[in-house]
C-alpha cells in the first residue's frame, strides 16, 4: 500500500479544526457548551497552553489519519469521507460514551456536530490538496 500525503493539505486541516473549534466552543456556543459539560470561567483560565498543545497534536494526527484514508480520491470523497468520519466514528463513539456516563443530549449536539463539521471541511481541504 502506497500512501503519501500532501502535508500542505494536512497542515491546512489541521488548522481548519482549530479555526472551526475557536468560533464553536466561543461565539456560537460557549455558554450552552459551559453548562452542559460542567466547566467554569475559571477552569478555563488554567491549562491553556496544555490544552492547545495538545488540541494541536490531535489535530494533526486526525488529519493525517484522514488524508491517508481520503488518498487521491478528490473533493467529493474528502467532503464524503470526513462526513462519514465525522458522523459515524467520531460522533457515534461519543454517543456511546455519553450514554453510559450520563452527560447531557445537549453537550452531546454540541460536541457531535462540531466534530461532524469538523471533520467535513478538513476531508473537504484534504480531497482538494491531495
Amino acid at each position: 500500500m502506497d500512501v503519501s500525503f500532501n502535508w500542505l493539505a494536512v497542515a491546512l486541516a489541521a488548522l481548519s479544526s482549530f479555526v472551526i473549534g475557536g468560533l464553536w466552543y466561543s461565539v456560537v456556543f460557549a455558554r450552552p457548551w459551559q453548562r452542559a459539560a460542567g466547566v467554569t470561567d475559571e477552569q478555563l483560565k488554567h491549562g491553556t497552553a496544555r490544552v492547545f498543545i495538545g488540541s494541536a497534536i490531535l489535530a494533526i494526527v486526525m488529519a493525517i489519519s484522514l488524508a491517508a484514508f481520503i488518498g487521491s480520491n478528490g473533493p467529493g470523497f474528502g467532503v464524503f469521507a470526513g462526513f462519514a468520519a465525522g458522523s459515524t466514528f467520531v460522533a457515534a463513539a461519543f454517543g456511546v460514551n455519553y450514554l453510559f456516563e450520563r452527560r447531557s443530549l445537549v453537550l452531546f449536539a454540541i460536541n457531535g456536530s462540531y466534530n461532524v463539521v469538523s471533520f467535513t471541511v478538513m476531508g473537504a481541504i484534504i480531497g482538494l490538496l491531495q
